[in-house]
This record gives structure tokens, sequence and C-alpha cells, in this order.
């Protein structure tokens, strides 16, 4: 859940990139994360593509809502899954070619 100091580093998920497409310096994603055993699916922009310096993630306002039904602050969760992109620490399917 959140650690000590309230970070994002403690919030234990686990982030898939199902598809990415894009060029050189940018990607789009399609992908899921999963929190608690539940599964949530989420739409980014990765800047300098996977592993990149920058994610603009997107959740829906209904996977914010059942987040915060989960007792975690979805602005946390989120910058734990832009996190997880950004240091490419995500699950690529065997076939998913890198953009670019």
């Amino acid at each position: 859940m959140i650690g000590r100091n309230g970070s994002e580093d403690s919030i234990d998920v686990v982030v898939f990139i199902d598809n990415a497409t894009g060029g050189a310096f940018a990607s789009k994603l399609l992908g899921r994360f999963v929190l608690k055993d539940r599964e949530f699916k989420f739409k980014a922009i990765a800047f300098g593509r996977i592993g990149g310096h920058n994610v603009s993630l997107r959740l829906s306002k209904k996977t914010i809502g059942e987040i915060s039904k989960m007792s975690f602050d979805p602005d946390k969760v989120q910058l734990a899954v832009q996190r997880k992109i950004i240091e490419g620490d995500v699950i690529l399917p065997e076939n998913l070619k890198h953009p670019g």
C-alpha cells in the first residue's frame, strides 16, 4: 500500500503494456495494471519511448473512482504506474515490436 512517507514507491502494482505504436521520440501505449488483484486499463504517451523520460497517463473517471473505493489515492497510483513505465519495469507481450 502506501509507505510511511506516503510515496507511490510502495504501491504494489504490476504494469502490462499490450500495444505500443509511434515513432522515434514518442509512443502511444495501451496497457493495464493490476492493483490488489484488480485489473485496470490505461492509455498513455511515453516520450522517449518505453523506458523514456516522461509519461502522460490517462485513466477513465470510472477507474479513478474504483481506485478511490479501494482506499488508494488515485494520483499516487498514477504516479506509481508512470514510474514503472519510465523505468521500463513493465511486462511486454512477446510479439510486441518496439516502435521506431
